[in-house]
């Protein structure tokens, strides 16, 4: 369920062009990744993470015509950061989510996908690599803003409770 909600809102938010020429696209599908990882843990996060990479690597893969290469690397940044966020939360919030610990554990936990987009436009396809900066500005404000929302969403006693339960 929660890889469908991931990829759905992919979908929903990569309409939203910031950037014209439909290279860079808005991404919030890690909303879910983050509401499984904190609340399901690591193992969940990581599958949730590579569920939600299937849409993102399929749809710019398609783009760039090169699915073969867009897809596994979205999967495996999006599976990483899943796994890094479940991880940070199982050692840093034992009673579950809480708001300040929230917003420390999202942007550490995207550092790998980071790691891998970089290697990704610098190494794999370097023709695209003019657009790397425009992706990476555009990724860490995704991530400021669901950091924001992941924190709201922990210091939600209802959405805490209705999660704890969901997921148990």
């Amino acid at each position: 369920m929660m890889g469908a909600l991931g990829n759905s809102l992919f979908i929903l938010s990569q309409s939203l062009q910031l950037i014209p020429g439909g290279q860079v696209a808005l991404d919030l599908s890690h909303v879910a990744t983050f509401i499984s990882a904190l609340y399901g843990g690591p193992l969940l996060g990581l599958i949730v993470g590579a569920l939600i990479g299937l849409g993102p690597g399929l749809y710019f893969g398609s783009v760039a015509g090169a699915i073969g290469l867009f897809l596994p690397i979205m999967v495996l940044g999006k599976s990483m950061t899943g796994l890094t966020v479940g991880l940070l939360s199982k050692a840093l919030m034992k009673e579950g989510p809480v708001p300040r610990r929230t917003l420390l554990i999202i942007p550490l936990s995207f550092l790998p996908e980071c790691l891998i987009i970089v290697f990704f436009f610098t190494v794999m396809v370097p023709w695209l690599s003019s657009i790397l900066p425009a992706v990476l500005v555009k990724a860490w404000i995704e991530i400021a803003f669901m950091a924001l929302l992941m924190a709201a969403l922990a210091g939600n006693k209802g959405f805490s409770d209705f999660m704890r339960r969901f997921f148990l």
